[in-house]
């Protein structure tokens, strides 16, 4: 797995490490190896827990604005991987920690959110869901995550409003448990995810599915058709305009994606 690192420690603690350079952002490669990672975790009994973190100075920067634009081939293909992985993360039957160590950003932070718990150093960087501005729909699997993590109006405000928050905020928000000194921020995570693993497995796995039965049976229950439709969002030239804008920001091939 080339993007994703697996380290294991005390008390069956395995961290998951996103590393693709430079923003850790989601393309084929990273949630196929992401996908291969969790089925592995939860095949191997030694491992009670997992904890999601990212390499470098992002958590995730959400979707790779620096792939090639998909076809209609493709398209559907990385939307179903999109799914099934996120499904994995957030149906995962051991306990799941995600450790904010940086700007998490759009599908990033989704990938946080569908984590059982999340910590976050307090640092200077930023975090949000800012897909409405960039002309991006969002996939039935992250508004199920996002409408589960967060309270409505919290919701309304970070997907409408579409900004990118200090991350001070994010307790505020809703987003993270707790806020961490850099010094004591990765022992306490490992030290609360060998917490949750100690926990008899069954009785966690049966809690945890019960929780998020409701919106997995959502995303479960959505059609071709609805999916078609939401893809089809980024395809309206308002939204490829937004995105062009946002590559030339970021200093991006605006040929790209």
């Amino acid at each position: 797995m080339h993007t994703v690192r697996v380290d294991d420690r005390e008390g069956g603690v395995r961290v998951l490490v996103l590393d693709h350079p430079p923003a850790n952002a989601e393309n084929e490669a990273l949630l196929t190896d992401l996908a291969a990672a969790l089925d592995a975790a939860r095949e191997d009994d030694a491992v009670r827990a997992v904890v999601l973190t990212g390499a470098g100075r992002f958590f995730s920067g959400g979707f790779d604005l620096a792939a090639p634009r998909r076809d209609a081939v493709s398209g559907p293909l990385f939307h179903g991987l999109f799914r099934d992985t996120h499904l994995r993360l957030l149906t995962f039957p051991k306990p799941t920690v995600a450790m904010v160590n940086g700007h998490a950003i759009a599908g990033g932070l989704v990938l946080a959110l569908a984590c059982d718990y999340r910590l976050a150093v307090d640092g200077d960087y930023k975090i949000g869901l800012n897909e409405v501005a960039i002309g991006a729909s969002y996939p039935k699997i992250a508004l199920e995550i996002v409408r589960l993590r967060l309270t409505h109006p919290r919701a309304c405000e970070m997907l409408l409003g579409a900004a990118l928050y200090p991350a001070r905020e994010a307790l505020g928000l809703g987003i993270v448990e707790e806020l961490l000194p850099a010094d004591a921020f990765e022992p306490t995570v490992l030290r609360r995810a060998a917490r949750l693993g100690a926990f008899p497995r069954e009785a966690y796995a049966h809690t945890k599915a019960a929780l998020v039965a409701e919106a997995v049976a959502r995303v479960e229950a959505e059609t071709p058709d609805e999916a078609e439709h939401a893809a089809a969002v980024w395809t309206t030239e308002e939204s490829r305009a937004a995105r062009r804008a946002q590559r030339r920001r970021l200093g991006i091939d605006p040929v790209a994606g």
